[in-house]
């Protein structure tokens, strides 16, 4: 690559930080390419970034940003991955690595803060934020059902009632 063509890649990489919440580095040593595109589909699909740039590059990328504390973990054969939703990202990772030993992930951030490993490991096993958003729809919208049902047995208990006064009578009288 040469000069240009580095800067380019160092301002796209930064360009789509912006907004992004969670980050995390993974060693993928040992991995093929085969692996590696699979980890790329299974990330696209689920909306996370990941990137396997130079180191230096990649420390450039991160400097102003959320990502920053990142940047002593960029040595080796690293793959940089980053998200809106940290659980999706977390998923993903942790998905891939237990089907592959020679991806391991090193560290992450989230909201301009490090965390541990275990703490992504957390996060992955938390409802995906589709899941948790329609919970949470679900959970304001009870109150509101259980209102209109209550509203609706007040018509249809007279309903009944009527029915079965009119089944008591005889058939000729009101």
């Amino acid at each position: 690559m040469n000069f240009e063509q580095k800067q380019t890649l160092v301002g796209d990489v930064t360009g789509r930080l912006a907004g992004l919440q969670a980050g995390a580095v993974a060693e993928y040593r040992g991995l093929d390419v085969a692996q590696m595109t699979e980890l790329r589909r299974r990330a696209r699909e689920a909306g996370v970034m990941v990137q396997v740039m130079k180191n230096t590059l990649a420390r450039r990328a991160v400097a102003d940003s959320d990502f920053a504390c990142l940047t002593e973990h960029f040595t080796g054969p690293v793959i940089f991955s980053a998200a809106e939703d940290p659980v999706a990202m977390a998923k993903v990772l942790r998905d891939f690595a237990k089907e592959h030993e020679a991806f391991v992930v090193t560290a992450g951030v989230m909201n301009g803060a490090p965390i541990e490993v275990k703490a992504l490991d957390r996060l992955a096993k938390l409802p995906s934020r589709e899941v948790l958003l329609t919970r949470l729809a679900a959970t304001l919208a009870a109150p509101m059902q259980r209102l209109a049902t209550t509203l609706n047995e007040i018509p249809t208990k007279l309903v009944r009632s009527l029915a079965a006064v009119q089944q008591t009578k005889p058939d000729g009288s009101d």
